[in-house]
């Protein structure tokens, strides 16, 4: 390609973490794909006029983002990817792919899904096309993927506030990849075996935020193109799932050296990780919420979180909170958010506002640790046309305000409260589904508390069950062992024979 031309550039990418912990089972109309153009509405850096947006001729195949859940059934896996490939097969010689995924998907029946996706689109695009991969820092970076992509980086961020940054880097790079025609860059992939949650990974705090903090100066480096730090997604069970490190650039000495360095400051504060904030047994957590003096005092139902992979719809926390007068009968108001129950919330649309109902919600997908749960309260509010939830009802039970969902939907905004009539920064607590706090919900909380609750997304790793990931691996493996922390030049895409595992 000429340096002058205008590249031809796709764009595609399937994205979700997915936990092989949880019973539940995502389809491929959860992944609400975007199409052809109405992709650019993904990416508010690519809108139109825009200088990323002119610098290429953009093909948008599909691309498709779910909310964290359980496994990715095969059927609508295949019908996504034969799309996918589909509409790439249509288009014209490409110069470049941005692929778009987040890196910890499961598909029933195979392993390593974002490698056998990226495999057909390779097959598609034939071996010349450069490829480009924006990911969640939790996603996974086997050595097969590192051998098919070309460029790569992650968010630096965690809670992902630079999100949309990442995505925007990796389409630049590629752009000026493309323009400057220098081809392929090296890449050295180090895998660390260390296999920790998100939620003692944190860059709000150490030693996460030192850690991260190297890898921009990485990127300055002379001969650097991109550096990553990959803690990887602890909730599945496959050999890819671990830590990872890759640097890619043009000197390969530089490149080599850059990807150690940062593979050694991980490991040597490898048993340094905390979590991200005072946690404790929910029995611990209710007494701390209850005895605080400040409000809102916010309490994270993390076992069940939806945005890790949780089903969402566990009751063993909500069933014990019905049953404590504490929090029913007692001065403090309370917020639980949420439960899904399709039949409760169309028995309150049909009671309405103010109406007393006795309802039962929760288990349908997870009942593993706690059947579903029946109470009785009063219509507090009802919301209609939500994107996750599509209804929400409030049902007040004394003062516990249960938010109950068709669909089950992550709270993450204030917003997501004051639609229904509820004020989370005038409540005593807060349950919420989750692990860390998002950035607006950190900000509300006065004070804020993880109670270690069971789920498909349990912060015990060692008490899920864990059976096919590689050791040694910390902190399944305690004693002590050396790690293999050189790095692994992956040859590009097009040379060499295929990589299989994580060797």
């Amino acid at each position: 390609m000429e340096k002058h031309n205008i590249p031809e550039i796709a764009i595609a990418g399937l994205g979700i973490e997915a936990s092989t912990f949880s019973p539940a089972r995502t389809d491929a109309a959860a992944f609400h794909p975007h199409r052809g153009d109405e992709v650019f509405d993904l990416y508010p850096f690519m809108s139109p006029g825009s200088p990323l947006r002119e610098a290429a001729h953009w093909h948008p195949a599909l691309v498709g983002k779910a909310l964290p859940g359980g496994i990715v059934t095969r059927e609508g896996f295949e019908e996504l990817t034969a799309e996918m490939v589909q509409r790439l097969e249509a288009m014209p010689h490409l110069d470049g792919l941005w692929f778009d995924i987040h890196g910890a998907m499961t598909v029933e029946g195979l392993d390593d899904a974002e490698s056998v996706l990226l495999s057909r689109i390779r097959d598609c695009v034939g071996p010349d096309t450069l490829i480009s991969t924006s990911m969640d820092l939790h996603g996974n970076v086997s050595q097969r993927f590192a051998h098919m992509i070309d460029l790569i980086t992650c968010y630096r961020m965690a809670p992902h506030e630079d999100a949309m940054d990442t995505k925007e880097r990796a389409a630049r790079n590629l752009v000026e990849r493309l323009e400057s025609g220098k081809g392929r860059p090296i890449k050295a992939w180090i895998p660390v075996p260390v296999l920790l949650p998100g939620e003692k990974t944190s860059t709000r705090i150490e030693p996460a935020k030192s850690l991260y903090a190297q890898v921009p100066l990485v990127e300055q480096q002379e001969g650097i193109l991109d550096a990553g730090i990959w803690i990887g997604y602890a909730w599945a069970d496959e050999p890819r799932n671990h830590a990872a490190i890759v640097v890619t650039g043009d000197d390969e000495r530089t490149v080599c050296e850059q990807a150690e360095r940062l593979a050694s400051s991980f490991w040597s504060v490898h048993d340094s990780f905390q979590f991200v904030a005072p946690t404790g047994t929910l029995e611990e957590c209710v007494d701390k919420g209850l005895s605080s003096q400040v409000s809102p005092y916010f309490i994270s139902d993390s076992g069940d979180n939806p945005t890790a992979g949780g089903a969402g719809d566990v009751t063993w926390t909500l069933q014990r909170l019905l049953n404590d007068p504490r929090i029913i009968d007692g001065d403090k108001t309370t917020l639980y958010a949420s439960i899904p129950g399709p039949q409760a919330v169309e028995t309150a649309l049909h009671a309405g506002v103010g109406a007393t109902v006795t309802v039962t919600a929760g288990a349908e997908v997870d009942s593993i640790h706690e059947g579903p749960v029946t109470f009785t309260g009063t219509v507090h509010s009802i919301h209609e046309g939500d994107v996750d939830a599509l209804v929400e009802v409030v049902i007040k039970v004394g003062n516990l305000y249960v938010i109950v969902t068709e669909l089950r939907k992550p709270y993450h905004h204030e917003s997501d409260f004051t639609a229904l009539g509820l004020s989370p920064r005038e409540a005593g607590m807060v349950f919420v589904k989750i692990g860390y706090l998002e950035p607006e919900l950190f900000e509300m909380a006065r004070d804020w508390i993880m109670a270690l609750t069971p789920g498909g997304v349990d912060q015990d790793l060692l008490r899920l069950g864990h059976h096919r990931i590689s050791h040694p691996m910390y902190p399944f493996d305690q004693g002590d062992f050396t790690p293999d922390l050189h790095a692994r030049i992956i040859p590009p895409s097009n040379e060499g024979d295929t990589v299989h595992g994580d060797e």
